[in-house]
């Protein structure tokens, strides 16, 4: 998930504890800060429950699904070997057609022996 994403879900959660609860947090830390992150995800959750605040509830579980690492592409030299175990008889290509009889030989069909 990008950065700016992940700030916007945690300026969202921001103004949602500031206005149900008074807490005042740092959005741009909560956007890069894996365990302050955490914190605040349990406190709204915890405030969600005692208050009963489903948009808390909500909105820390977005926050919580946005820390989670990203999947990470294999290595380079297993997706080249993925793409180099195609069957030799399936990546052959057929033999070139043979020149037409009426073509003219190769060195005759350049201008002044140009190639």
């Amino acid at each position: 998930m990008l950065n700016s994403e992940k700030l916007a879900i945690a300026a969202h959660l921001h103004v949602l504890l500031r206005r149900k609860t008074g807490r005042v947090t740092d959005t741009e830390w909560m956007a890069s800060n894996t365990d302050y992150a955490t914190e605040v995800v349990r406190f709204a959750r915890e405030s969600a429950h005692k208050d009963g605040h489903a948009d808390l509830e909500e909105w820390a579980g977005k926050l919580e699904a946005a820390m989670l690492p990203t999947p990470v592409a294999p290595p380079i030299a297993s997706r080249l070997l993925d793409a180099v175990s195609v069957p030799l008889a399936a990546s052959r290509k057929a033999p070139a057609p043979p020149p037409a009889p009426d073509a003219p030989p190769p060195e005759e069909r350049y201008i002044r022996g140009i190639r």
